[in-house]
């Protein structure tokens, strides 16, 4: 992870670019408002297709926003690579890979049919994948869109040359730290149990269970998340969303895969140690 700036006496220029998205990164982005102010005192922006005209190939900090797609996208994301000093993944389609990558499950041709029909010969698509597997990046951000806050917080790290890992562990962890009701008492689905945690809980916070647009953490236990949502010897409160709504083990698999298709969603029997 490169942690130096280059430009000591000057501002440090910064570009915004989308790959296949709907650069609701980049406009979240712009909601920071006062924020934005901030820190548009300590960069200079040079590229950024949502908010100016001008474009510059002279910047020292790319973020990147959105899944790679097609072969001319493999070529361009090495050209920003080797352009910028630091590369940020902007959001989880160019992080871990997001709903782009559902269309993985078909053959490419076969999909190009079904989205373009007579039309399909006029596109080229290749299996998409995140940003983070084509190059190496110094920074990953994550969320769908992008958590504002961990936005800020990665900005402030690059501009003072520290590192910066997003968490590794289950949005619960957020909810009791925040001391949110678990909505699995309220009835509903969850999947904080799995998903990387840094979003603050947010969905949560209202009420709403947690779809996982943050990703699967690097253990989630998925076979287990599977059982414990379709088993009825699961505990007590968890057994009440099951008698609810009787999902299969099918059904759990495809809200799993929402945010999770790269690599893809591997639901392998664990192996049981007895004490």
């Amino acid at each position: 992870m490169n942690t130096r700036m280059v430009r000591f006496g000057n501002k440090p220029q910064i570009a915004f670019f989308d790959f296949a998205c709907c650069e609701g990164c980049q406009l979240s982005v712009l909601q920071l408002e006062e924020h934005l102010l901030d820190i548009l005192g300590h960069v200079d922006v040079v590229t950024w297709r949502e908010a100016m005209s001008e474009q510059s190939n002279d910047y020292d900090i790319a973020f990147c926003e959105g899944s790679i797609t097609r072969e001319e996208d493999i070529e361009r994301i090495r050209a920003i690579r080797e352009r910028a000093s630091i590369l940020v993944t902007l959001g989880s389609c160019a992080s871990g890979g997001c709903h782009n990558d559902l269309k993985n499950q078909w053959e490419m041709g076969e999909m190009l049919e079904l989205v373009y029909g007579d039309m399909a010969e006029h596109f080229d698509t290749i299996p998409s994948r995140p940003i983070t597997a084509v190059v190496d990046v110094d920074y990953r951000t994550y969320g769908c869109p992008v958590s504002l806050p961990e936005f800020v917080t990665v900005v402030k790290r690059i501009l003072t040359g520290q590192r910066y890992e997003p968490p590794n562990q289950p949005v619960c962890v957020e909810c009791k730290l925040n001391d949110h009701l678990c909505v699995f008492e309220k009835g509903l689905v969850c999947l904080g149990p799995v998903t990387r945690c840094g979003c603050g809980a947010i969905c949560t916070q209202f009420g709403d269970p947690c779809q996982g647009c943050r990703g699967l953490m690097d253990a989630a236990n998925l076979e287990a998340a599977v059982k414990a949502l379709t088993r009825e010897q699961a505990h007590s409160i968890v057994r009440r969303v099951v008698e609810r709504y009787r999902f299969t083990e099918d059904e759990i698999e495809t809200k799993l895969r929402i945010y999770n298709n790269w690599p893809e969603l591997r639901l392998e029997e664990s192996v049981a140690h007895d004490d």
